[in-house]
């Protein structure tokens, strides 16, 4: 999953990509390095950022995604936390929705997912970084929220949880994640793990944004060695490579890319 992000403000690529033709130059790039889905986002997420409204983040999105539905040969996805975006996103031909809170942010949420028949990402989320214990809390939440999806309607094979590397934990809580991931087996559903170029990286390391190529590729070696099915990435054809590289070892999936099993995104 290729990262493609319309904001002024996200941590690592900021701005890079705010004018449409841009950012979809951008989506081609990264398809032809092997991205098997593009995941466009309106509203930074990075640690103190400041919530974007409704119109503010349609503005972003939608003239990128009318032109990446008609050019783009891969599933599309929308990462938002509001269901009028979604709503808007799907009408327009996004394929998934890639929420951040997990339903939980707006109560439309998962009746706009259902009514489309779309797969979602549940990713985990919360205030703060107390727990009782990490990773039963994680799993806990997940239950909950696949709850809410299933209560609107959302079937559970189009559902992907994401463990949220990066939200709500700290250096050593999200550490602890990646080194459990196999855990989350246990809920029987496709793992989308996001690690590319965030803090834990350049905490662990010491490093700036732009020098956590590294770190991240360990971690996305590590994540499919773990169970990750989707590693969502800047870095696409590096992170490719060690995603086909992994794969044949782990796997036995020599020349494939990410596996994608359980949900199904169709282009």
């Amino acid at each position: 999953m290729g990262i493609l992000n319309v904001t002024p403000d996200s941590f690592s690529d900021g701005g890079k990509f705010s004018d449409p033709a841009r950012a979809v130059e951008r989506a081609h790039q990264m398809v032809e390095e092997g991205a098997d889905i593009i995941d466009l986002g309106g509203e930074s997420t990075r640690p103190g950022y400041t919530p974007v409204p409704l119109e503010e983040e349609l503005r972003r999105v939608m003239p990128v995604l009318e032109m990446l539905v008609a050019e783009i040969p891969v599933p599309i996805s929308v990462d938002t936390t509001k269901a009028e975006v979604a709503r808007r996103a799907l009408e327009c031909g996004a394929h998934l929705i890639n929420d951040q809170w997990a339903l939980r942010a707006d109560p439309e949420m998962a009746g706009v997912v259902a009514r489309y028949r779309a797969p979602v990402v549940l990713m985990h989320n919360q205030k703060g970084t107390e727990y009782r214990d990490l990773m039963g809390d994680i799993v806990c939440f997940f239950r909950e929220s696949i709850a809410l999806a299933e209560a609107a309607g959302i079937p559970r094979e189009k559902i992907i949880i994401d463990p949220g590397i990066g939200f709500g934990k700290t250096v050593e809580q999200n550490l602890e994640v990646l080194a459990r991931l196999e855990e989350l087996s246990c809920l029987g559903l496709p793992v989308l793990l996001g690690t590319s170029r965030k803090s834990v990286i350049g905490k662990t390391l010491d490093l700036p944004v732009d020098q956590r190529l590294e770190g991240t590729a360990a971690t996305v070696a590590l994540g499919i060695a773990a169970g990750a099915d989707i590693v969502r990435v800047h870095d696409v054809k590096e992170m490719v490579r060690v995603a086909r590289m992994t794969d044949a070892v782990v796997r036995r999936r020599g020349g494939a890319g990410c596996a994608l099993s359980g949900a199904t995104v169709s282009s």
